[in-house]
């Protein structure tokens, strides 16, 4: 059941503009873990470090899922998917392990700020997908100018 745009129904552009965030926020995660975060990584106490690769590895799976999820919807808008496919428990956003708040407070503020987008991100599509709410798909420009066309003869 589609749900009104004025209170919560979400829209391709919605979908759209949350895969943005998603991609760009894994880019960022990926580019800092990976390559600009190992010094700060190294600087910390071993213990502590392995904390730091498994905040990493929540990080990627949280947005992992994300991406998945939105894919999903952007499927059900193009009509290759039905919201009731995209309903099955195997389509619907993954589970997330919390970040361990005590060691976040020992964490290099880029890598808390990274974990941080995370979560929220996460909780945001996590309230979508709670709530059950699909995609209404939008009319082919095509069609529509067809329709258009058919009208006038």
């Amino acid at each position: 059941m589609p749900i009104s745009l004025a209170s919560d129904r979400i829209t391709p552009r919605v979908i759209d503009s949350l895969y943005v965030e998603a991609m760009v926020l894994a880019d960022e995660a990926r580019a800092y873990f990976d390559r600009n975060g190992r010094e700060d990584r190294m600087a910390l106490d071993p213990l502590v470090r392995v904390g730091f690769s498994c905040e990493s590895l929540k990080v990627t799976t949280r947005l992992m899922h994300v991406i998945a999820w939105l894919l999903t919807q952007r499927a059900v808008e193009a009509g290759e998917l039905s919201a009731d496919q995209a309903r099955r428990p195997i389509r619907r956003l993954g589970e997330s392990v919390e970040s361990d708040e005590e060691l976040l407070e020992q964490l290099p503020e880029s890598a808390i700020s990274l974990v941080r987008a995370s979560c929220d991100l996460y909780a945001r599509v996590q309230r979508l997908d709670e709530g059950g709410i699909e995609v209404e798909p939008q009319p082919s420009p095509a069609r529509s100018l067809l329709s258009r066309l058919q009208r006038s003869f």
